[in-house]
This record gives structure tokens, sequence and C-alpha cells, in this order.
């Protein structure tokens, strides 16, 4: 008698059900990861920092002990955390409104350390939790709470590119931007993914994926009509690709 298997969700995922908004990309990030930390065998030694923003749920998510950073802090966190347990897996999940702006100076000075740690960071161009106000990363033209005009450039200037700055600095052991609106993509991103934890594991540097993802209740569209606007606009502002791979081959 021929047996099937019950279809399992990731051992390092908790198993609470996901609260993001529906369209969101948050959930499907969290089970790359978790994915990954079951696949390279580390649940059991991985810590996670979370900051303030939509990522700061990622506590309920993850089966894996951690800490809360206060806002844009989480590189520092991780540093601490890693130096003083370096037998440990340390990685940090951030947001673009808490990462690339409240928490620049901590995610520049920590790649350029090189610290052993791995950063996972969500862009979605706009704050998630506390409004829809503009980010760094907002593009130009782009409405939101703090623009209602859209963005812009002699008021607020450019979109900021953290992985094009960060692509400069020689602490980075791996870098790339993804995303995972398609199956296609979500496979690219969690090669990318398993990458920036071997790049702290094999004791390279510092790794970081940057991943494209959509806001549908803060971008004021569905979600079908949120990965149309991401794949027509905010791909076109930040195209995906490796920029740094010090990692080579995984397998």
């Amino acid at each position: 008698m021929a047996y099937v298997e019950k279809f399992k969700g990731p051992h390092a995922l908790s198993g609470k059900e996901f609260t993001y908004c529906p369209g969101c990309h948050h959930g499907i990030v969290h089970r790359l990861v978790a994915e990954v930390i079951d696949e390279l065998g580390i649940e059991g030694k991985t810590l996670m920092v979370a900051p303030v923003g939509c990522s700061v749920f990622a506590y309920e998510f993850f089966n894996v002990d951690g800490t809360v950073a206060a806002h844009g802090r989480a590189p520092a966190v991780a540093t601490g955390l890693k130096r003083t347990t370096p037998d440990k897996v340390v990685f940090t999940y951030q947001g673009d409104g808490d990462l690339a702006a409240i928490g620049t100076a901590e995610i520049i000075h920590a790649a350029n350390r090189g610290e052993k740690i791995t950063t996972i960071f969500v862009n979605n161009a706009i704050y998630g939790m506390t409004g829809g106000q503009m980010a760094p990363t907002t593009l130009l033209g782009m409405k939101t709470t703090t623009s209602p005009y859209g963005r812009d450039v002699n008021k607020e200037g450019h979109p900021l590119h953290v992985s094009e700055v960060l692509k400069e600095l020689r602490g980075v052991a791996y870098l790339s931007r993804n995303k995972v609106d398609t199956p296609q993509d979500v496979i690219k991103t969690k090669k990318a993914i398993k990458k920036a934890f071997l790049a702290q594991m094999n004791n390279i540097g510092f790794g970081i994926v940057e991943i494209l993802s959509t806001c549908p209740t803060n971008w004021g569209l569905t979600p079908i009509e949120s990965m149309k606007w991401l794949e027509e606009n905010l791909v076109k502002e930040y195209p995906l690709g490796t920029f740094i791979d010090k990692v080579g081959d995984d397998k």
C-alpha cells in the first residue's frame, strides 16, 4: 500500500499563521529563510534580530532564538551577538524604512567591517507598518502619506540604492538583489539567501540579500496589481542581480 507524506512547512517556522496583509511578500521570504535554515541544519544555533517595522513580527514566526532591536539598530545588535557567541549563526530581518533610513549607519559600518552576520533586506519602497510614509527607497513621483503629490527630486532627493552603495565596501562577501513574485524568482532568491548564510558560516564576511517586495495596502493596489507594479516600476529602478559573490559554488 502506497503512503503519501503530508506536506509540511519548514521546521524553522513556528507554525503560527502569518498576520501580514494579503499580497505582502513577507510570508514568502520567511518561508525561504526557514527552508535554508532547515537545509543547513542550523536551527539550534541560529539567532535572529528583528527591528521596528513589519519585520518586528518575525519573532512570532521563526522557530529560533533571538531578540528585538531598536529601530535601525539590528546590525549593531547582531554584531554584539555574533562577537560574544561566535559559534552562533546570526541574521537580521529588516525592511527598507528601517535599514535604509534610521539604520543607514549601522548597515554600512557592519558591512564595511565585514561582520560575520547575514541580513535579509525587504524593500517595498515605503514604510509599511507605520502608515505608508515615504522611505529613502520611495520612487520619484510615487505618492505616499508624506509625499501626497509624489516624491520630488528637488525636495526629497533620489531613491537610495542600498545595494549599489554596499557593493563598494570590501567587507561584503555576498550581495544580491532579488524578488519573489514568480516561481523562478523564488528559486533564485532561496539560493541567494543560502549563499548569504554561507558567507557567514564559512567565515568569509558580511552577507546580505535585498528582496523587492509588494505592499498592496500602502500602495493602494490589489495584490495582483501590486505584482505588476513591482515588475514595471520597482525592478526598473532597482535592477536585479548579484553584485558580490565570494562564496562561489554552494554545493
